[in-house]
C-alpha cells in the first residue's frame, strides 16, 4: 500500500507529536483523602526545594476555639486542612514535602463544619500533652529531617489560627525569627502575595496583616529558616468565613504557595 506525500508529510508534523506527547505526571499521598490521594505534577518551579510543614497544636491540644452556628470550630482542624491543601500545592510545583503532624484519617475535607479528633501524631509520634514536650517534639523532627534532606533550600512553614476578641478580625500576620534575613524575606513575599491577592479579589478592602520579628519557641529552636503564620481570628464571625468555606481554605494555602515560589525564585 502505497502513501501520498502530503499524508506522510501529514503525519510526521501532526499524528506522531501527539502520539508521543508525554503522560501529565502524577504523585500520590495519602495523607490527603481519598479523593485527593492523586496530584498532578504542573510545573518544576520548586524543583530542589524542600519544605516541613507543621500545622498548630493537634493530638490532646485543640489550641483555639471558636464558636459558629452552633458547633465549635478547633484552631488544629483548620490549620491541618490548610496545611495539607498547601503540601499539595507544593507538591504540584515539583516540591519535596514533610508533613510533620499527621492525620492518617482525616485527609482534605471540603465540609464547613471539621469534626475535632485526638488522633493526630508527630510523623507516628504520640503527641505529649505538656506545651514545651509538644513543641520540642516537632522542632526535633523538623531538624533530624533537615540533616538528611539535601536541598539547598529548605523552609519550615507553621500554620496557626489565632484566638482574640470576637470583635476583633484580624488578617493573616506572618513571623520569623529574630535576626533571620532569609526568614524575613520569606515571611515579606507572602505578606506583599497575599496584599496583591487581596487587591484582585477584594478592591478597596486593603490588607492589614503585619510581618514581624517574634521570639517563639519553635522559630528559635528549628534549624531551617522558618516562618510561623496567624490566619485569623477563630472567634471573629468574619474570620471564620476565611477557615469554614473550603475554597477559602483553598485559596490561604495558594497564595502561601504562590508567595514561597517568589521567595524561592530571590533565593535561587
Amino acid at each position: 500500500m502505497r502513501y501520498s506525500v502530503t499524508w506522510v508529510i501529514f503525519f510526521w508534523l501532526f499524528l506522531l507529536p501527539l502520539h508521543a506527547q508525554k503522560k501529565p505526571r502524577v504523585g500520590k499521598e495519602p495523607l490527603f483523602g481519598k479523593e485527593y490521594a492523586t496530584y498532578q505534577i504542573v510545573s518544576n518551579e520548586l524543583s530542589g526545594a524542600c519544605f516541613y510543614l507543621v500545622s498548630g497544636h493537634g493530638g490532646p491540644d485543640p489550641g483555639a476555639i471558636g464558636n459558629y452556628q452552633g458547633h465549635q470550630l478547633h484552631e488544629d482542624e483548620y490549620a491541618y486542612d490548610i496545611v495539607l491543601r498547601l503540601a499539595r500545592e507544593l507538591l504540584s510545583r515539583g516540591a519535596k514535602v514533610h508533613i510533620i503532624i499527621q492525620d492518617a484519617k482525616d485527609g482534605i475535607r471540603d465540609g464547613k463544619i471539621l469534626a475535632n479528633s485526638k488522633r493526630e501524631t508527630c510523623m507516628g509520634a504520640t503527641i505529649p500533652l505538656n506545651q514545651v514536650a509538644r513543641l520540642q517534639q516537632r522542632c526535633d523532627c523538623i531538624n533530624r529531617l533537615y540533616r538528611t534532606d539535601k536541598s539547598t533550600y529548605k523552609r519550615a512553614i507553621f500554620v496557626h489560627v489565632d484566638s482574640r476578641s470576637r470583635g476583633q478580625q484580624t488578617d493573616v500576620y506572618f513571623y520569623n525569627a529574630p535576626n533571620s534575613k532569609n526568614g524575613k524575606r520569606l515571611a515579606q513575599n507572602l505578606h506583599r502575595t497575599f496584599d496583591k491577592m487581596y487587591g484582585k479579589h477584594q478592591p478597596g478592602r486593603g490588607f492589614h496583616g503585619t510581618v514581624s520579628e517574634r521570639d517563639l519557641f519553635v522559630l528559635r529552636n528549628t534549624t531551617p529558616v522558618a516562618v510561623f503564620m496567624e490566619l485569623g481570628n477563630i472567634t471573629n464571625s468574619r474570620d471564620q468565613q476565611r477557615l469554614v468555606l473550603k475554597n477559602n481554605r483553598q485559596a490561604l494555602a495558594k497564595w502561601i504557595a504562590e508567595g514561597i515560589v517568589k521567595d524561592y525564585k530571590q533565593g535561587k
